[in-house]
Parts: C-alpha cells; sequence; structure tokens
C-alpha cells in the first residue's frame, strides 16, 4: 500500500519545526544539512493525527461561533515525559491565518486555568479540599472602602463569573465551580511567592517568584503569561502524583552509519507532595463538586473514567483553555 502523500511533504509541520529549531542551536544550520542525521522524536502520529482532526474540526465551528481564528493542541506522556502531539494551529499551511506561527509555544493570559497551582500550594501548607472560605463581596485593596466594589485601580473587588456570591464554600467547591473570590483568598492563604516557586518549579518557565509584585493577587485569576506547551506539562505533574518528568521530544540521534550522537533518557524529579497531587486530581474530576458550573452531563464528564480537567478564560473570551488528565496521558488546549 502506497502511504497517502503529505501535505507540502511534512507531517505533523509545527513538531517537525520545533524539533528543528531545537537541532539548530545545538548543531547549527550547516550541520543539519550537510551530516544526514537521523532523528528518532517521542511523537506519536496516530495521537497527531487525531489533534489535527479535532482541531481543524472544532476550529472552523469557532471561527463561525466566535471569530476565533486560532487555536492549538499538546499532548504530553506524563510519566516519561514525551511529547506526544503538537498542533500549533488548525492549518500549518494557511496563510489567511498565520497558520505556520506556532500558539502552543506562545505566551498567553491562562485565566482560570492557573487556579491548580495556587490550591495545591495552599494544600501544601496544610490547608485541605474541606476548608471553608467565604465567598462574598470582598474589596481586598487596604487603599479603598471595605464596602466598595470597584476594580479600578488602587481597588480590586474581583466578581465571580455568573455576578452572585454563595456564602461559605469548601476550597474542593471553590475550585471544582472555578470561583474567583474564593480563589483571591487562597492565594491570600498559599502565598504569592510560594505559589509562583511551586508553579514555576512544575514547569512554567514564564512565571518567575520574584515578580510576586508585579502580579499580586491578580495571579490566581490568570494575570501572569504562560505557554501551552508549559502548562500541559506542569499539569501532567498533577498526573503523575506530583513527579515531573524533564520535557523530551527528541529520543536519540544517530548519524548516516546509525552510531548514536545523542540520547535523551527519562529523568524524573518529585516536586510536589504526592498526597497534594491527589487532593487536586480528587477535585479536578469531582462531576458532584463541578455541576453548578457545568452541569452533570457536560462534555469534561467521562463516564466509567476519572478524568481530570480544568478551563480557563480570560477578558472577552480572547483566551479560552482546557486542560484534562489522566495517569497516561495529559492535554491541554488554547
Amino acid at each position: 500500500e502506497f502511504q497517502p502523500q503529505a501535505v507540502g511533504n511534512i507531517r505533523a509541520p509545527h513538531f517537525v519545526m520545533y524539533i528543528r529549531e531545537q537541532l539548530v542551536q545545538k548543531y547549527g544550520e550547516e550541520a543539519l544539512s550537510e551530516r544526514g542525521l537521523r532523528v528518532i522524536t517521542t511523537l506519536d502520529y496516530d495521537l497527531q493525527k487525531e489533534g489535527e482532526r479535532i482541531l481543524y474540526e472544532k476550529g472552523l465551528i469557532n471561527v463561525e461561533k466566535f471569530k476565533a481564528d486560532n487555536a492549538g493542541l499538546i499532548a504530553v506522556d506524563p510519566k516519561t515525559g514525551d511529547l506526544l502531539t503538537m498542533v500549533g494551529s488548525r492549518d500549518y499551511f494557511s496563510e489567511e491565518i498565520d497558520g505556520n506561527f506556532n500558539v502552543t509555544l506562545a505566551k498567553r493570559q491562562p485565566g482560570s486555568a492557573i487556579k491548580p497551582f495556587i490550591y495545591a500550594a495552599a494544600f501544601n501548607k496544610g490547608y485541605l479540599p474541606d476548608t471553608v472560605l467565604f465567598d462574598v463581596k470582598t474589596q481586598f485593596s487596604p487603599l479603598c472602602p471595605p464596602d466598595s466594589s470597584s476594580s479600578e485601580s488602587p481597588c480590586y473587588a474581583p466578581n465571580n463569573y455568573n455576578h452572585k456570591f454563595i456564602g461559605p464554600v469548601s476550597m474542593r467547591n471553590s475550585l471544582a465551580q472555578s470561583l474567583n473570590i474564593p480563589a483571591v483568598k487562597t492565594l491570600y492563604l498559599a502565598g504569592i511567592r510560594e505559589s509562583l516557586k511551586l508553579a514555576s518549579d512544575m514547569g512554567l518557565t514564564t512565571l518567575n517568584p520574584n515578580d510576586a509584585d508585579r502580579y499580586g493577587l491578580t495571579l490566581v485569576l490568570g494575570g501572569g503569561e504562560v505557554k501551552l506547551i508549559d502548562m500541559t506539562y506542569a499539569y501532567g505533574v498533577f498526573a503523575n502524583e506530583g513527579v515531573k518528568a524533564e520535557p523530551r521530544s527528541i529520543l536519540r540521534i544517530e548519524d548516516t552509519r546509525g552510531n548514536i550522537i545523542e540520547e535523551n533518557k527519562v529523568t524524573t524529579k518529585q516536586i510536589l507532595d504526592k498526597n497534594v497531587t491527589l487532593m487536586i486530581s480528587d477535585v479536578l474530576s469531582d462531576n458532584v463538586a463541578r455541576t453548578p458550573l457545568w452541569g452533570a452531563n457536560s462534555l469534561v464528564n467521562f463516564p466509567g473514567r476519572s478524568v481530570a480537567s480544568k478551563t480557563g478564560s480570560t477578558n472577552s473570551l480572547r483566551d479560552a483553555w482546557l486542560m484534562g488528565y489522566a495517569p497516561n496521558i495529559a492535554v491541554g488546549t488554547w
């Protein structure tokens, strides 16, 4: 059987260019074109094709409904750190949407998709999913009257997505239902610097613990910028019970004679207490806890299979995220 010819002679083009860039940085452009390197990567091409199909089909729906030109998808193996799928746009070869731009490597605001890292930092300090917070109208700035509902600088009084307050609420329900006011209080309890350090340790390369003052309490509502690829790897730490596998996209490189020039082994390190990650995973896969937000039979509910998930969006829906994981795979979409 003849394989179908790949468009433009490149399959998984965003992934290929991502690998090529790494090789150029390491070996130089000249070596790449003349040495005849054989590069064995981590790509799972069956998953890649499925990712490309999904992104193309759903991407067209998003264009129609929301005028959202682009999208991206990443899938990784949490246990090995292997990059399994990288789809950087809904169509690499479309000039109309700058399709060759790889959105999975771009810095974007994560919205509420950052919240699990903040709650993990709080659980690290001894708080629990059963800890009760108060979801009430709150002015967080000491420079403004306590009863002010303004968020104009220097004031800060965020709203929930539905502009309602539900009073006493457990950390479990506040995270599962993505309530903003309890999340800001959780960040205050966890500590901004500690939360940034944990997120950075888990793989969010663009968040610097030394920038705590710059982000302030807005961090938990997506005030910092992150990359989809980093977010997916970081969620993979939750999937792997607190163990971080170093990101890996190249397994080995051989020369024309089959001699191994480079080989990348699996490298892991315990970043987060196992019980903390199990609590986060339990909350993010709790369909009862998230039902007030999603409904009982939502797109993130997989009957018979525990799948942890978290969404995030930014002002005017410029960014919409859906992160999900099970023990064998972590997937991120923007």
